[in-house]
Order: C-alpha cells, then structure tokens, then sequence
C-alpha cells in the first residue's frame, strides 16, 4: 500500500505504467510468502513442548503465547524467536513505509496548489492511521515478555488486531469520500 502511494503521488502520469499486473503480482507472493513463512519456526518450536495440567486454551483462537503459557517445559527459545522475528519484520516494514512517505511528503510539499497537497496529504492519512493502529495493536501483543503475559490482555489486544482493526478500515478510508463526509455532517447537524 505505501508502494502504491509512494507511485500515485510522486509518479502519478507514470502510475498505470509503473503499477502493472506484474508488479501487483509480485508484491502479492512477498506478501504471501512472508505471512506463509513467518509461522513455521513457531510451529516447529512449539511442537516439541510438552503439555501439562488444563490442554483448554483460554483464547479465541490457538495463539502462541497462549500455548506457551500452557507448557511446562521452557519456552525460551520461542520467546527469543517472537522477539527476533517480530522486530525484523516489524523494522523491516516500518523502514520500507517511512522511506516512501519521506518521498511522498518531499513531492507533496513542492505541489503549488492548496487543494493539490490536501488532497495527496488526505490519501497518505488514512493509510498512515491504518498501518499505526495495527502495528501497535500487534507490537503491544507479541513484543513483551511472557511474565508480563495475561489472558484477558492478550485477548482484548488480540481482538483488537484481528477484528476492530479491519471494521476500522473501510470507516477510515471512507473519510476520503467527500459524499461520505458530507452525508455524515448533513446526519450530525440533523441529530
């Protein structure tokens, strides 16, 4: 997404050109295979602990850190891997997000017109709010360590990234939509 709005904004005569099946194709499968890699670790890691005592995990869905709480043997090494894993990823994205918009806001910032950079600012935001509210749900989630871990927080934190973020996305990208706002406003004044 940040790709696309780095090409829209600083490349937009080029858009069409620079944003071809190909390149959608591609961006696809690194995100495919990211997602699709990025377990596997975990998976090998927690199929070699030992569980005893309550096998009911107390989560919506089957979540690492609620299998670790489950085991009684360490979990370490799982910890160690979260951490590592997690802070690549979530470097490697935040990296690659802030290098586009520090091109973006470049190009942004010598468009002559008002309107010209509301506009372009108004398309970098909803983006921006999206990719901040689900990193953090998900670095407050994984990033800590398991002594800080409780059920009912993770659960909370988990619902928040699983289901409460992606209701929020088509609210926050309808914010966009000057008929969406002016519906909005015409329901607010009318209330």
């Amino acid at each position: 997404m940040a790709y696309d709005r780095y090409v829209a904004i600083c490349h937009p005569l080029r858009y069409t050109t620079i944003m071809n099946d190909t390149i959608c194709i591609h961006l696809s499968i690194a995100c495919w295979a990211v997602g699709l890699m990025d377990p596997i670790p975990h998976t090998v890691l927690i199929s070699q602990l030992t569980f005893c005592g309550s096998h009911t995990i107390n989560h919506f869905f089957c979540d690492v850190t609620a299998l670790m709480k489950l085991s009684c043997t360490s979990t370490s090494n799982i910890e160690v891997l979260t951490y590592i894993l997690g802070a690549i990823l979530i470097i490697m994205s935040f990296i690659l997000i802030i290098t586009s918009y520090i091109k973006i806001i470049t190009v942004i910032l010598n468009i002559q017109s008002v309107d010209g950079r509301r506009k372009a600012f108004s398309t970098c935001t909803s983006h921006i709010t999206v990719v901040i509210l689900f990193s953090a749900s998900v670095c407050s989630t994984y990033i800590r360590p398991t002594s800080a871990y409780s059920i009912k927080e993770s659960k909370m934190l988990s619902l928040l990234h699983i289901v409460v973020t992606p209701l929020c996305n088509p609210i926050i990208y309808s914010l966009n939509n000057s008929e969406f706002k002016n519906a909005l406003l015409k329901k607010m004044n009318t209330a």
